[in-house]
């Protein structure tokens, strides 16, 4: 018996020794003072999220809607998804700014005028056409990002698509801006 302990007190010692034991996850202490960064601002950001959800409410509209406005003079329709997937299939006459570079300057040159009418709509405004509209979680859909984004750059006239709908089957109209494609010989 003592000779089994021995040979298991050595073989600890040598997988230790060696690096095969696991050692401790690395703890860190919780932060008991907020780092300071005055380029982000999360109570801000969610009170301009509050006051955004509540215009948000009057600001929703039907296929029908969305169709007759966008045909307004003066009225942009805004997608904010990547270049690849709004390449792939859009609204006609859709303008691309993707979610990520919407940023003061950017929003300038692409929407130079805060009281411009901007028409707004996301992946999750369409089924059966996954490739180009990827699902997203509802609670994480892009055009939440995007109304709250925009709102708190100062643009009030964002109405957004309500409703889900096939590519199609929709009274609306789509195009693809992707480059054809060479055949291989």
């Amino acid at each position: 018996m003592k000779l089994i302990i021995a040979v298991v007190i050595v073989a600890l010692g040598c997988f230790t020794a060696c690096g095969f034991a696991s050692s401790p996850a690395p703890t860190t202490a919780p932060i008991s003072q907020p780092i300071p960064n005055p380029a982000i601002d999360m109570p801000g950001y969610l009170q301009i999220s509050a006051e955004a959800a509540k215009d948000r409410e009057t600001h929703r509209l039907t296929e029908e809607q969305f169709l007759d406005m966008s045909r307004q003079p003066g009225v942009i329709v805004l997608d904010c998804r990547s270049k690849q997937k709004f390449d792939q299939l859009h609204i006609a006459g859709a303008v691309n700014l993707s979610f990520p570079d919407i940023a003061v300057e950017s929003l300038a040159k692409t929407l130079p005028d805060k009281n411009a009418r901007i028409l707004i709509y996301c992946n999750n405004n369409f089924r059966n056409a996954e490739k180009a509209f990827p699902s997203k979680l509802p609670s994480a859909s892009l055009n939440i990002s995007t109304y709250i984004a925009l709102y708190n750059y100062g643009y009030r006239n964002v109405y957004e698509l309500g409703p889900q709908l096939d590519p199609a089957k929709s009274i609306l109209t789509f195009e693809s801006t992707q480059p054809a494609q060479t055949p291989k010989p």
